[in-house]
């Protein structure tokens, strides 16, 4: 089965070609870097503007390069939750337009549950029942899989996700955009004890995630305490006063907070469920000490641990398709009503 995947949730245009699930013919993503980096950020409306720009190109080179033609894919697949609606929308209407005009079925694919299928992708199959992990920009989640499209989210984030912080962090360091994958570079040069960041657990018994405040510990050391409130607030200094392996400190010290939270909010859920393997998704699961922490995680707890390679740790379309096969075989397709959303189902 052939099922033609488009993304387009943030910041990224992509379209990729996937064959029964999990064989990847094609992957080509568009990423919009270049426009958000002097707003340290990405800007809805840029986005979306670039999506209408990309969407169609995009497609074109997805089916050359699997050697495919439309008539040949059995359905279309789009992410149409959670995200920017301006950029979703995108995607939406090109699938919707596509799936009308070749009279193949529609597949709405929710973007968070696709990072965690991301993992299957060129490689064997998931071992269910799982625990899952979503790490990325907007979303910091645990859940309980039964199955690629069977889960029950176990706790989420209650203010900035772990890719959020990441990137804030940078922000604080003067780092550039995008901040996660700087951040994770230099903090391979620091010392990960130089600065005792707090790790943010909640009750003892929480699995909900809260990472505003190791940010805020990070403003506070790189710029000292502020003066004054809101917007009105000044700070004594900057990152400017800080030398390269202070920075680097900073942010491997920044870096071993995050992960312990996220390793022990890992072994508080595998208290609690019935799990066979540990599977983790989205744009954090490209750090390198998350990835290094999550498989010693494994190995003392003898659990297989599914993290996607790096080309599908960001927001691509190949996990859309790959998570679509399931859903079609289901029989979970969607009409031409679809319509995008900017939160997740579940």
């Amino acid at each position: 089965m052939l099922i033609l995947g488009i993304e387009s949730s943030c910041d990224e245009t992509a379209a990729s070609v996937v064959r029964d699930g999990r064989d990847v013919l094609s992957n080509v993503i568009a990423s919009q870097h270049e426009l958000h980096e002097k707003f340290g950020g990405v800007v809805p409306e840029i986005a979306s503007r670039a999506h209408i720009e990309r969407i169609l190109p995009v497609i074109d080179e997805s089916l050359e390069a699997a050697g495919v033609q439309l008539a040949d894919v059995d359905a279309i697949a789009v992410g149409n939750r959670p995200g920017l609606i301006g950029s979703l929308l995108v995607g939406v209407s090109a699938a919707k337009a596509l799936a009308w005009s070749l009279g193949k079925p529609l597949v709405a694919v929710d973007h968070v549950e696709a990072h965690l299928y991301a993992a299957a992708l060129d490689e064997q199959p998931i071992e269910y029942p799982a625990l899952g992990l979503v790490v990325s920009g907007g979303h910091t989640s645990l859940y309980h899989l039964q199955g690629p499209t069977q889960m029950q989210r176990l706790g989420s984030t209650i203010d900035d996700a772990v890719g959020e912080a990441f990137d804030k962090v940078a922000a604080i360091l003067e780092l550039g955009f995008p901040g996660g994958p700087i951040l994770d570079k230099i903090a391979r040069g620091g010392n990960d004890k130089a600065v005792r960041f707090p790790r943010t657990l909640l009750e003892p018994d929480s699995l909900a995630f809260s990472f505003s405040g190791v940010k805020t510990s990070v403003l506070y050391h790189v710029r000292g305490q502020p003066i004054g409130r809101g917007r009105n607030a000044t700070f004594a200094r900057d990152a400017s006063s800080l030398s390269d392996q202070e920075k680097a400190d900073v942010a491997a010290s920044f870096q071993a907070a995050a992960v312990d939270v996220l390793i022990e909010k890992v072994r508080r859920a595998m208290q609690r469920v019935e799990t066979r393997s540990l599977v983790i998704g989205g744009g954090v699961s490209a750090n390198s000490r998350l990835r290094a922490e999550v498989q010693r995680f494994g190995e003392e707890h003898d659990l297989p641990v599914c993290l996607p390679k790096m080309k599908y740790c960001i927001d691509n379309a190949a996990m859309i398709a790959g998570l679509a096969t399931h859903l079609l075989a289901a029989g979970q397709t969607a009409d031409l009503n679809l319509e995008a959303a900017a939160t997740s189902s579940r």
